[in-house]
């Protein structure tokens, strides 16, 4: 409502329908108005000639027991679905979230080793897990607290659960893709591929130096064998 409908409307003239016109002005008003409203908002539309009071009050017993009520809240007023019938005016629809990286790296991880604690999740993803992170797949339905790890500190630790089998079409926890079969299905982020490769190739280093350390140690040992034996055969 702008100023020139409050001037408008202010006009209300006595008569002996007035209560009734006021009534229904102020009616209009709480109906109109996009939020809750003090006795002064409405006069600011109705003007001062009405006893706002006692009107609201014969407004909050006609609709007592409507499909809407009159509702007082704090020194604001306001019409509302009556308490009883709001269930009827509750849809539900789906909501399409796409889950993060984060997230998914986190559900993998507990799929796939739970139960397992926000540490150990830690531990594998290798950064701090928010969490968010967490909240998002419990109320998703996919993960749940399952206990807590008797360790010192009893961190809580996750496990999924039976909607996430549901959803991803799992009979059990048996099922899931093993490395090869990710692969072969083109699922492996090419990211997640170097590091895969990354990983063996320090592995393959790692047994490469080990070898080396040996080596010299058993040539050494050859060496004190050939020096033993020479030093029999000239005595």
């Amino acid at each position: 409502m702008d100023e020139h409908d409050r001037e408008d409307s202010s006009l209300i003239e006595l008569a002996p329908e007035t209560m009734d016109i006021g009534k229904r002005a102020v009616e209009a008003t709480l109906f109109a108005s996009e939020k809750p409203m003090t006795i002064a908002d409405i006069r600011a539309y109705v003007g001062d000639e009405l006893d706002i009071r006692q009107i609201l009050a014969d407004l909050q017993q006609d609709f007592q027991h409507r499909g809407i009520v009159l509702i007082k809240t704090g020194d604001r007023w306001h019409f509302q679905t009556a308490q009883d019938l709001s269930h009827l005016l509750r849809r539900e629809r789906a909501e399409l979230r796409k889950l993060s990286r984060a997230g998914m790296e986190t559900l993998a991880i507990i799929a796939y080793h739970e139960p397992v604690s926000r540490a150990e999740i830690e531990a594998i993803r290798g950064v701090q897990v928010a969490k968010g992170t967490l909240d998002v797949l419990m109320e998703a339905g996919w993960v749940r607290p399952a206990g807590r790890r008797e360790v010192p500190g009893r961190p809580l630790i996750y496990a999924t659960t039976a909607e996430f089998l549901t959803h991803f079409g799992l009979q059990s926890r048996k099922d899931l893709p093993g490395i090869d079969e990710l692969r072969a299905a083109g699922l492996l982020d090419p990211v997640d591929l170097a590091l895969e490769q990354m990983e063996a190739d320090a592995e393959a280093e790692t047994e490469a130096e080990e070898d080396a350390k040996e080596s010299p140690e058993q040539e050494f040992a050859d060496d004190d064998g050939v020096l033993l034996e020479n030093h029999g055969e000239s005595a």
